[in-house]
This record gives C-alpha cells, structure tokens and sequence, in this order.
C-alpha cells in the first residue's frame, strides 16, 4: 500500500517529462531557412525542482531530477514556392523522483527511449522558397508561419508501472507563429494548442484521458551578429485536466515559465544553444529550473 501511495503522489513529477512538451520555449521557432539546408541537431537538459502533488496525501518534500538527451534531423525545402520543414526528434529520458512519506524516504526512478517527435513547419507569410544565394541577399521582414508536431507512443512503456517515459498515446501540437525583425531586435509570438489520444492501458488497464492543453509563447532578442543572438522567453500554458475511467481528477493546469536563450556560433556551419529557464506560477506539477545546451551542425545541399 505504501509502494502504491508513493507512486500514486510521485506520477505528477515524472509526468513533466510529458508535460515539458507543454513548457518548452524555442524563440525562432518559426524562422525560415533556404531551400536544401539540412541540421543535425544534438542536446541535453536538466530539470530539477519540487512537484505540487495531491494535499490529501501524507507526502512531502517532493522533488524530481529529469534529464534527456535528443537527436535529431531537421531538412528545409520548398513548398508550393514558400519555405518549409521537417524534422525527427528521438529523445532519451531519466527521471528520478524522491519524496517523504510520513517520515520515511521513497523513491522513483525510470529510464530509456522516449516518444519520438516529427514536426512540420510551413511558411504562410514573407518568406519565400528560396536558394542559399538569394536568402543572402534577403532584407528581413515580418513572416508568419505555421507548424504541426506529431508525438508517436514509441518510448518504453510498461502497463504494470504507473510512472513511464512514455505516454503511451498519440499527441498532436498545431501552432501558429509570428516573427517580427526591428533592425537588429527581433520579436516573436506563437500560440497552439496540444491535442491527446487516450492512454486505454494506463496502469494495470485503466484508461487516462486528457483535455486540450493550450500554449502561449512571447520572445524578444538582440542580433549581435549572424549566428550569434539572445533571446528572453516567457510562455503560458492552461487545460490539460486529466480523467481516468472518465473521472475528471481535477488537475486543470495555469503555469507560467520565463527564460533566456543564447546562440553563438562555434565553426563554420557549427553553432551552440544555451537555454536556461525557469517556473514562475505552477499550479499542477513540476516547478522546475530546466538548463540545456544544444549543438547543430548545419550544410547545404550540393
């Protein structure tokens, strides 16, 4: 009963590792890149915080460290005549989860592959198909762009446990994005909403259902030179309530994050990302600091 209780009060820290879908912040998201451009991308993060679990539990002094490492490949084209993409991303997750149950230590801890991610971006405003050569000589301007995230159930999942790295179910992510350049200031804005699929074989064969989640994201950064920018992120996300055999668990979400986001060239064609951020309002679930550090490597098409 004990084991059961811990787990029960804990799936809300591990379950930011699917809720940080929700809190991720990407300035750029909707840049537009030339025709034939291909990034190989690698990464790593680390979120570490308390989690806001269920009063009625005697459980205390929860806390989570969650890391991941992604891969990933991401390849620009056109699009009847604007600039589109599309990339795979393939993470890996550790959660490890401790917490006091009345007075006793208790933890959880899980591992492996995560649900892969595919992400299609299109153009729909200022920015053109066009080759490496013309996008140099482009003067910037005020795109608008659209996306579709798709996340498939192919992470490692066991029925039998109650904290997975998986979802176990399908999501879907549509997004609309603004990006506005103010000479060597940008600004962007971007708002989606998630949609789920239900999990039918959540823990020993329940079905856990959940509510569209809503996203909002604002960015504004400063150009240095090419390559090498910042970025202060802040984005909000509500919705989301959770139901198991159609029994709402009352765990709506209204969380708020802030951040920065630095990029600096290393080589040609070669770049590092910073990102550091951190919660400022959660209401259910993790209130995490998250820091990652990305590489790209970029190349044209012959």
């Amino acid at each position: 009963m004990v084991s059961t209780l811990v787990a029960l009060a804990m799936a809300g820290a591990v379950s930011g590792t699917h809720r940080a879908r929700a809190q991720e912040m990407e300035p750029r998201a909707f840049s537009v890149s030339p025709v034939g451009t291909n990034f190989l991308v690698a990464g790593y993060s680390r979120s570490t915080g308390g989690v806001s679990t269920d009063p009625s539990l005697p459980l205390t002094n929860v806390e989570a460290v969650i890391t991941s490492g992604i891969l990933g490949y991401q390849r620009s084209f056109g699009l009847a005549g604007r600039a589109a993409s599309a990339a795979l991303l393939v993470p890996f997750i550790n959660g490890d989860v401790r917490g006091d149950l009345e007075d006793q230590s208790r933890q959880v801890s899980r591992n492996g592959l995560g649900d892969v991610r595919l992400r299609f971006t299109a153009n729909l405003v200022g920015g053109p198909a066009l080759t490496p050569a013309e996008f140099a000589q482009r003067a910037p301007t005020t795109t608008l762009g659209t996306s579709l995230t798709v996340v498939a159930p192919t992470g490692q999942y066991n029925p039998a446990y109650l904290i997975n790295v998986s979802s176990h179910r399908w999501a879907f992510k549509p997004e609309i994005g603004l990006s506005q350049p103010y000479g060597n200031w940008f600004a962007d804005a971007s708002t989606g909403v998630w949609l789920f699929t239900d999990n039918p074989n959540f823990f020993r064969g329940n079905r856990r259902s959940q509510d569209p989640l809503w996203t909002f994201e604002m960015h504004g950064g400063y150009n240095f030179r090419p390559g090498l920018w910042l970025a202060a992120d802040a984005t909000y996300y509500t919705g989301g309530e959770t139901s198991l055999n159609g029994t709402a668990k009352h765990d709506l979400q209204a969380n708020s994050r802030y951040g920065l986001t630095l990029s600096v060239p290393i080589l040609d064609g070669v770049s590092a990302k910073l990102a550091w951020s951190k919660s400022l309002i959660t209401r259910v679930g993790g209130s995490f600091q998250t820091v990652g550090l990305t590489l790209q490597y970029r190349w044209f098409d012959p």
